[in-house]
């Protein structure tokens, strides 16, 4: 770690009151040391990593961490407040303060390195020297490791270089190679292997409690390994063997198999989805977020232990992402979300084959192609007609997907593969009643939930072995059947039949209305939920054999809208160029691309970097063109392909027309914005606000 943190990266008298002060602090040493380029981007980078979880930690440790393309090495910078700065733990203030910036192509090495940092914040000795320490380069050395063995606070670098990142006596751990595992697994014949409690090995010795556990956040880079750290602690303290396998930005050794097989439970401590899971279907497992392994491991060490003393064998069902307990901040509503998204996204690319085939079989075999024979009974090789005809029934039958795909997505998406053979087929039986794309929500909530029910109760040991494969799938199926047939399916069915028939009756103000608010929703996070569940209404409504005339102008608006924020930012870096540092300039370069495109994630750079200007604009012109879209009747039946698809578009010069408007609201505004931000800055400074970007570039074309 010799080259990660030296003494002009440590503040011992950090003088920042809050974590956002505390990260500029700390990330503008990095500047000054040539290790960030860009320091706004950086940060806007930091904060993106702490909006999805607060980085603070119990015993007053603040950990801010990211990856970011503005970082050209790994680096830690270190600050010590005095006064504490919130970073969101449970037990208060922070005054301990760890900025960790790697790039976004860090290698293994030095991702192990900072690995083992994290597992030292987890020693109480090595903080207590560092909140002892009076010498800014002391302080550097003692978290390089070369004051460890003195001090009490030895770092695992030795260790990690070795290819084992905790080097001490006595942790079993995955990454220690194959090793532990044969050690752990030596005896597994002779215990109980499937999880209930303590067995006898081969000589009759009495053999402790043994978990396997896995642990993993957003970035990879120190919540999961600090929660490795803790979960081993505690299992020491409790006589209970613990062998995790940390799925890091270093990579991941995955757990012996023999180990898995002889443990007695599972603990699953993640914030991201855990890779193959299903390595411990049939074990007795606690699911939670990452941050429960860090601040409470003896409570999940105690959980696992009571769920193995009752026989209770988790199945995968409750293993996934989306449905763990202990995540700060999580109720159900951002659940129910993570679920429907989970749908959406695995129904999007089924929506762009099925709505581009079934456009082109339009486009070359004209209007009437919907009421041509089947190509299994006529087709001629040499009549454009028919392939006109084959092109549209092959989009018709990925159209048929669709909610079958939905429904067992969510489905999955809440209770992992379990959920697949129920969650299609609800979603087929919705199809069957006319229920549509309303009854495939419902299928996959009905056969999430009913999964997740029987992976809960208490399963005698002879039948875990069979569950996921026969008993969950016949069980779960019968009832998600059962009550889409009888119980809800008809009240959807018509539920579906008014909403398709208030759409067909829109007109007027009403359409331009709803255009505006698509518009809007299709901006505002950029690929978000919020553009999906906006997006995901307007294939909705052409996903059908024959559509309104209302829905293919929704589809029109809505992949107008979409277009805007990516060609506003392209075309505010070519008109304004001095307003945009020369990253943002080459972003725009290949926004032209990504807007015409229809893939709105081309302007995150920019709302990333700047996102109280650029999003509020992005989201003025997508009303704007939105608006514009339906007034002018444009419709369209392919649900992607953006300017590629025009000549499939109804009124496609108007269509156009509305699209350029909303691109040069959007562009005028974000650089009326930009300008009087750098008027300001000029104004009370007496100069422009630099940031870190190339000398090449004028310091008065930095954005905030």
């Amino acid at each position: 770690m010799s080259e990660m943190i030296t003494a002009d990266l440590v503040d011992l008298d950090l003088s920042a009151d809050t974590r956002e002060a505390a990260a500029r602090a700390l990330a503008e040493r990095m500047l000054a040391r040539g290790r960030v380029t860009d320091l706004d981007g950086f940060l806007a980078d930091v904060a993106a990593r702490e909006a999805r979880m607060p980085t603070g930690l119990d015993g007053g440790i603040g950990i801010p961490h990211c990856r970011s393309a503005h970082v050209t090495e790994p680096t830690l910078a270190f600050g010590r407040s005095t006064a504490g700065i919130d970073f969101g733990a449970a037990d208060g203030p922070a005054d301990l303060i760890f900025l960790i910036a790697a790039p976004a192509g860090a290698d293994e090495a030095h991702l192990t390195i900072l690995s083992s940092l994290a597992r030292q914040l987890m020693d109480a000795e090595f903080t207590s020297a560092l909140r002892a320490v009076t010498d800014a380069g002391a302080a550097a050395a003692l978290i390089r490791g070369e004051e460890g063995a003195e001090g009490g606070a030895a770092g695992a670098e030795a260790g990690a270089e070795a290819g084992v990142p905790d080097a001490r006596p006595g942790v079993a751990h995955a990454e220690a190679g194959g090793e532990a595992g044969a050690e752990v697994g030596a005896d597994a014949g002779g215990g109980s292997g499937g999880g209930s409690g303590a067995g006898a090995g081969a000589d009759g010795a009495a053999r402790p409690f043994r978990i396997v556990a896995v642990t993993s956040c957003p970035t990879g880079i120190a919540h999961t390994y600090m929660a490795a750290e803790s979960l081993e602690n505690a299992g020491r303290e409790a006589g209970v063997e613990v062998v995790v396998e940390t799925q890091g930005s270093a990579g991941f050794t995955r757990l012996d198999p023999a180990v898995i097989a002889a443990a007695d439970g599972v603990i699953l401590a993640h914030d991201v989805p855990v890779r193959e899971k299903e390595r411990f279907a049939g074990k007795p497992t606690v699911d939670t977020g990452v941050k429960a392994g860090i601040s409470r491991p003896a409570e999940l060490i105690a959980e696992v232990r009571e769920k193995a003393a009752r026989g209770e064998a988790t199945a995968p069902a409750a293993g996934t992402p989306v449905d763990r307990a202990g995540a700060p901040g999580e109720g159900y509503g951002t659940r129910l979300r993570t679920w429907l998204m989970s749908g959406v996204s695995y129904m999007v690319p089924f929506v762009a084959a099925g709505g581009l085939l079934i456009a082109l079989g339009f486009a070359i075999g004209g209007y009437t192609v919907n009421k041509a024979p089947s190509v299994m009974d006529h087709f001629v090789w040499t009549e454009a007609d028919s392939w006109g005809a084959l092109l549209f029934q092959i989009g018709g039958v990925a159209f048929g997907f669709l909610v079958p795909v939905l429904a067992g997505y969510i489905a999955y998406g809440m209770a992992d593969r379990p959920g697949l053979v129920p969650g299609f087929v609800g979603g087929a039986i919705a199809l069957t009643v006319n229920a549509g794309f309303l009854g495939g929500l419902a299928a996959g909530l009905l056969a999430g939930g009913v999964v997740m029910a029987i992976g809960r109760a208490p399963i005698p040991a002879a039948l875990r072995g069979i569950m996921p494969v026969v008993v969950i799938p016949l069980v779960s199926s019968a009832v998600v059947g059962f009550l889409m047939f009888v119980v809800i399916g008809k009240p959807i069915a018509s539920a579906q039949k008014g909403m398709t028939d208030w759409l067909n009756g829109l007109g007027g103000a009403n359409a331009v209305l709803l255009g505006a608010l698509l518009g809007l929703m299709m901006c505002f996070d950029l690929g978000g939920p919020v553009n999906k569940v906006a997006y995901a209404f307007a294939t909705a409504g052409i996903a059908v054999a024959d559509p309104s005339d209302s829905a293919m102008k929704i589809m029109a608006a809505v992949m107008a809208a979409g277009m805007v924020p990516p060609l506003a930012m392209a075309l505010a870096t070519t008109v304004r160029g001095g307003l945009f540092t020369r990253t943002e300039r080459e972003n725009g370069k290949a926004a032209w691309v990504l807007g015409i495109s229809f893939i709105s994630e081309g302007a995150i750079p920019f709302a990333a970097a700047d996102p109280l200007r650029v999003i509020p604009s992005s989201m003025l012109g997508g009303a704007v063109t939105g608006a514009l879209s339906m007034a002018f009747g444009a419709t369209l039946r392919a649900p992607h392909g953006g300017i590629f698809v025009v000549p499939l578009i109804g009124n496609p010069f108007l269509y156009l027309v509305a699209l350029a408007a909303g691109v040069c609201v959007s562009a005028a505004s974000v650089i009326v914005l930009k300008g009087l931000r750098r008027q300001g800055a000029q104004d009370a400074e007496g100069g422009p606000e630099t940031s870190g970007a190339s000398a090449a570039v004028p310091k008065e074309s930095v954005t905030a």
